[in-house]
């Protein structure tokens, strides 16, 4: 029997080359300082960053084939992106547009969809409440007399969507234009990727295919590239938190320097490399194919606890300053901490690892 070629984890020449260029646009374009101000406004979505992203540099269309207007990328690439944006805690609806709903649409065929999203006409957004997990019960509507009726709610990125595919109680998925529903935005922790509860009241819809399929291909994808943004910012979160002490000095010392603080950032950089390890193998498995179940199991039942300790750690670290509502790491936490429940919480992707490699429960 041969030998299962080894996952190719390193990045090649041409991810980090995407990565500096995004990392480039939102250094200069997604100032923290600009983030906390908008997340207490009216609009947390920044649209001036998302055109950038998805018309000037085309990201919107990475995993969309390029006869559709799109890249014709891998989840390699997008995660190289979502690890950038997770790193800026960018008010973007990259991961629920450019990814999760993008592969509900993949699934269902829906070519001319797909062209409106690879050329940035439109933003879509699947209409399954953030918290649902990959092989989680998904709530759907009622299709009555050709119309759909009923109330979805924790819908993230909805007020941004121009169109909601919208699960119903005939098992298929219906293309919803948003301005058909009624959106009413619900209290979120995360500030900048707000929920809100879609409300369907004789809405007319058009069937793309079956909700099963394409809703778990959608929701296994995302969760696997959610450790991804989860890595860039618990990434981020250490490496401001080292420079910050490096700085700040404390009884004519630098901080950084004393011995207690020295072993929880040594700690901290040990949980951060096993989390580039699992979200990169995830990455690269949706891309291959190759146990993608449980490599998405593993990044998730790992990534929420690396990325709500780093935002911890960085609170703490940065003393006085860090509780402050001027200070965005207030951000960085309420993200870890969305994170943690999106796409099913890390009990849940444990309890599917252990049945995916035969481990039954106690």
């Amino acid at each position: 029997m041969s030998a299962q070629p080894e996952p190719a984890l390193l990045h090649t020449e041409e991810e980090e080359a995407l990565r500096a260029a995004v990392r480039d646009l939102l250094t200069d374009h997604c100032d923290p300082a600009d983030v906390v101000t908008r997340t207490e406004s009216a609009a947390p979505h920044d649209l001036s960053l998302w055109k950038t992203l998805a018309e000037s540099m085309g990201l919107a269309g990475l995993l969309i084939p390029e006869t559709l207007g799109g890249q014709g990328a891998t989840h390699r690439e997008t995660a190289v992106v979502l690890e950038e944006l997770g790193r800026a805690v960018a008010p973007v609806p990259y991961l629920t547009s450019a990814v999760v709903a993008t592969e509900a649409l993949l699934a269902c065929g829906a070519d001319d969809l797909l062209t409106e999203l690879a050329t940035a006409q439109t933003v879509a957004v699947l209409a399954v409440g953030l918290h649902v997990a990959p092989a989680g019960t998904v709530p759907g509507v009622r299709l009555e007399g050709g119309a759909l009726h009923g109330e979805l709610t924790g819908i993230a990125d909805a007020s941004f969507a121009d169109v909601l595919l919208v699960p119903a109680d005939d098992g298929g998925l219906y293309a919803v234009r948003a301005a058909d529903a009624t959106v009413v935005p619900q209290v979120s922790l995360d500030l900048t990727r707000p929920v809100a509860r879609v409300v369907l009241d004789g809405a007319s819809g058009r069937r793309l295919g079956d909700a099963a399929p394409a809703v778990r291909r959608a929701l296994r994808t995302g969760a696997g590239l959610l450790a991804s943004e989860q890595l860039g910012l618990a990434d981020g979160l250490l490496t401001e938190t080292v420079r910050y002490l490096g700085e700040r000095k404390q009884f004519n010392r630098q901080v950084g320097g004393f011995q207690a603080l020295k072993h929880r950032l040594a700690r901290l950089w040990l949980e951060v490399a096993g989390l580039r390890a699992a979200a990169r193998n995830a990455a690269d498995a949706l891309s291959t194919g190759e146990d993608t179940d449980v490599a998405v199991a593993v990044a998730q039942a790992y990534a929420a606890q690396v990325a709500v300790h780093a935002a911890e750690e960085a609170l703490q670290l940065h003393g006085g300053i860090g509780m402050t509502w001027e200070h965005p790491v207030h951000l960085y936490l309420k993200r870890a901490k969305a994170d943690a429940i999106a796409y099913g919480t890390a009990g849940v992707h444990r309890a599917t690892l252990a049945e995916l490699v035969d481990l039954p429960t106690p």
